[in-house]
């Protein structure tokens, strides 16, 4: 599969997982996952910043699309199979506040400084 053909799908898989995390047939721990997706996904902070030489470019490359395949993993078939055709199928946008998304990624490296903090204070 070619990278425009990757990128095409990782565009439908998206609204697709936004639509199975709403999804009442969704399981628990796949909408954990497809929560924690999306979230990443629409953040306009990575987890790793992109002005960070090679790192910054390789989580997106990496971390998302390994993201997006283990939580289709976690969805059952036939709902996964329902979601995506009504993502293809329909303009499924996704309204959201991106900072509303950003708000765990600001939690983790708070919590990493604050472990520095910690470590270096004795």
């Amino acid at each position: 599969m070619n990278l425009k053909a990757r990128a095409k799908n990782l565009k439908t898989a998206i609204p697709a997982l936004f639509l199975s995390l709403k999804d009442k047939d969704t399981p628990l721990p796949a909408k954990i996952a497809a929560g924690i997706t999306v979230g990443y996904a629409l953040s306009p902070i990575d987890l790793v910043p992109d002005f960070i030489p090679i790192l910054g470019y390789l989580d997106d490359l990496i971390l998302l699309p390994a993201l997006i395949t283990i939580t289709i993993k976690l969805i059952p078939k036939d709902i996964w199979e329902k979601n995506k055709k009504q993502a293809q199928n329909t303009n499924t946008h996704i309204a959201a506040k991106k900072w509303y998304y950003a708000l765990p990624i600001i939690l983790i490296w708070l919590l990493i400084i604050l472990i520095l903090i910690k470590s270096l204070i004795p």
